[in-house]
């Protein structure tokens, strides 16, 4: 943790005065340094960090908020310390209308200009102009040979039947991309900063799909983002599907229960 202080203190040019240690989730190492000449900033490590700044910049030019990139590099993120005085359950309506700002961010294809990871786990993000093409190529199907034989079927089943099941052309709107409770920040009752990103052009629904995974939002936040679409019900398992498969591979079979759950709903 120390070695990773030090190289974001000297991408901002200065002397390490101290370090502490955060809580990062699984995948990665965070830490808050102060400088010599008073300065705090937030450094972490990860798969990609010019990746990560990049996200975090495209969401920033959406209007969304997110902590400023003040370096980067193939090591080390460093970004702007945020006040995070609150909690989600103080805060659904402002991260419906944080998501809803991010959302209309639209791009004309579906992907991200780069590959990205979570942590070993690679994220395929190729261009595609076919929605459930990239749903199921680039988020079910990369699984199959790294899940058992009865969830590989189920789960080929599933993305053979996607055309039938999610719209061709969504509009390609901006994507959070790995949206939970703990990669929203909350100063108060407002959200201060989207972190964590894993960015991507896609259909809106799988970041709201994704936060009903591990979070219950409340009727303010629904009310918040706006009407969305007949049968988002029913698609929101297929989307649910992906962070699952995710889990399974990085975390273990205790993940085993929800992605046979999540392929139940949706019909497979």
């Amino acid at each position: 943790m120390r070695t990773l202080a030090e190289a974001g203190a000297r991408l901002l040019g200065g002397t390490l005065h101290r370090a502490d240690p955060l809580h990062g989730g699984d995948l990665s190492q965070v830490v808050r340094i102060t400088l010599a000449d008073g300065r705090e900033a937030i450094v972490k490590n990860g798969p990609s960090p010019r990746t990560e700044a990049e996200m975090l910049r495209a969401i920033a030019a959406s209007g969304a908020p997110a902590p400023t990139v003040l370096a980067a590099s193939e090591e080390a993120l460093v970004i702007e310390l945020l006040p995070t005085q609150g909690a989600l359950n103080h805060g659904w309506a402002s991260l419906g209308l944080t998501l809803a700002t991010l959302h209309a961010a639209t791009g004309d294809r579906y992907g991200w200009a780069e590959d990205y990871a979570f942590g070993p786990l690679g994220i395929s993000n190729g261009w595609t102009e076919d929605w459930p093409r990239f749903w199921a190529e680039r988020r079910l199907l990369v699984h199959l040979a790294h899940l058992p034989t009865d969830l590989a079927r189920r789960v080929e089943a599933l993305a053979v039947a996607l055309p039938d099941r999610l719209p061709r052309r969504p509009r390609p709107a901006l994507l959070h991309g790995d949206l939970w409770g703990g990669n929203v920040l909350v100063a108060d009752d407002q959200v201060s900063g989207l972190i964590d990103p894993a960015c991507y052009h896609g259909h809106v629904e799988v970041d709201l799909a994704m936060l009903r995974l591990f979070d219950r939002p409340s009727p303010a936040f629904y009310e918040a983002y706006g009407p969305l679409d007949p049968g988002h019900e029913e698609r929101s398992p297929i989307y649910r599907l992906w962070p699952a498969l995710v889990h399974l591979r990085l975390f273990g079979t205790s993940y085993r229960p929800m992605v046979a759950e999540l392929l139940s709903a949706a019909g497979h």
